[in-house]
């Protein structure tokens, strides 16, 4: 049946952005699908619960090809043409298949495997910047959890050191965006500067994976355009930091706010691997998928989703499921949490979920073997949280130690 209403997320909770849990386990409560005002003013379908989630993912009624159907402008400021969007996550097969299939012959393990000594270096880096002072002080996010992905990807793809500030101002703008107009822009600066980019690895290539995407052909002799190659860059670089930098803010809160984990970790490093886990599934940076177009009629749950409606599947729901996890809302580095959906699933599960977790392994164990003390210097509820139902996370995260 159609959703009779529609449900208005800042009205159910003033609180949602900061806290939205008690509001998805309640209108989960109801039915699996709702149609709902965002805080940000689109009207949408939500899906809820860790079943229905799982199905929604992989249903081809669901489409992220946005681009051929002609109803972009639902929810981005930019044109069908824009070569930022010539990427992966915005077609679907076969498109999306031949398309991943070219970025995995160079994004493989081997290469993410060899960058952890890498990455080890660099969390070292930052950690002495952090603490030289003697301050005891500093904000977590700007001095450790943006710049370690930033740099990391920023020197997988071969990216100059000098452009990368410009990085978080339209990373900021494209998912979290403050206006239409800002968003626009964002898309047209990085659209200038990555063709500059790949033009400059084409005259002088690197050992880096921009490069190797440049050249790389397979067995049939297919390469990326080069509309494909900013779009890749730009899928690459923008998630490739955005969700690592919230998986460490994220977590780190998740730990200063449960004292018995956090005292856990820190005397047992060994814990890491299932930490980090937990910190995916608790509190997760991707709050909800990217927006999916129903291409026909969809009924799930027993809702009924009419064509051409926008839908994000609420991954942060789907992994504190009663029906899926035991005491979801109970944050325990010693669970086992298979299953959970913090990376996605299907054909869009998420490509840089191995170099997610290697950072975030080094990161956190590497922070608490510097900072054992460390625990938050202002109150959860007077954090700047990212707008928007895409990222979890917090803008600024100060910490003392």
């Amino acid at each position: 049946m159609p959703a009779t209403t529609t449900v208005d997320l800042l009205r159910l909770s003033p609180d949602f952005v900061r806290d939205p849990y008690p509001v998805y386990a309640a209108l989960r409560a109801q039915a699996p699908v709702h149609r709902v005002r965002t805080p940000d003013g689109p009207e949408i379908y939500l899906v809820l619960g860790h079943e229905t989630c799982r199905a929604a993912l992989t249903d081809p009624r669901l489409s992220r090809d946005w681009r051929g159907s002609g109803r972009l402008r639902q929810i981005i400021n930019a044109d069908e043409d824009d070569p930022n969007l010539a990427h992966m996550s915005m077609a679907e097969p076969p498109d999306h298949t031949r398309l991943r299939r070219l970025v995995t012959r160079e994004f493989t393990p081997r290469r993410i495997d060899a960058l952890a000594p890498r990455v080890q270096e660099i969390t070292d880096g930052l950690l002495d910047a952090m603490t030289a002072d003697g301050a005891r002080r500093a904000d977590l996010v700007d001095s450790f959890a943006f710049p370690l992905p930033m740099t990391v990807i920023c020197e997988l793809l071969g990216v100059p050191e000098l452009d990368r500030h410009s990085f978080r101002r339209w990373s900021n703008e494209m998912l979290a965006p403050t206006s239409p107009q800002a968003q626009g822009a964002a898309y047209a600066d990085l659209g200038a500067y990555l063709p500059r980019l790949i033009a400059a690895k084409r005259t002088e290539p690197g050992d880096d994976l921009l490069s190797a995407l440049i050249h790389t052909v397979d067995e049939e002799g297919d390469r990326l355009s080069p509309a494909e190659l900013v779009g890749m860059c730009n899928l690459l670089l923008i998630a490739g930091h955005e969700t690592m930098t919230n998986l460490v803010g994220n977590g780190m809160r998740a730990l200063f706010a449960h004292p018995d984990q956090l005292r856990l970790l820190r005397g047992d490093l060994g814990l890491i691997d299932g930490a980090v886990e937990e910190m995916l599934r608790y509190d997760g940076p991707v709050e909800t998928s990217l927006e999916r177009l129903a291409l026909t009629d969809v009924e799930l749950g027993g809702v009924l989703i009419p064509a051409g409606s926008t839908v994000r599947m609420v991954l942060a729901d789907a992994d504190r499921d009663t029906a899926r996890f035991a005491r979801p809302e109970a944050f325990d580095i010693r669970r086992d949490t298979r299953g959970h959906l913090a990376f996605g699933h299907g054909l869009h599960h998420c490509l840089g979920a191995a170099l997610a977790r290697v950072e975030g392994r080094i990161a956190i164990r590497s922070l608490l073997e510097r900072c054992p003390h460390i625990t938050a210097d202002i109150g959860a509820d007077a954090l700047p949280w990212v707008p928007g139902l895409l990222v979890r996370g917090v803008r600024k995260l100060p910490v003392r130690w």
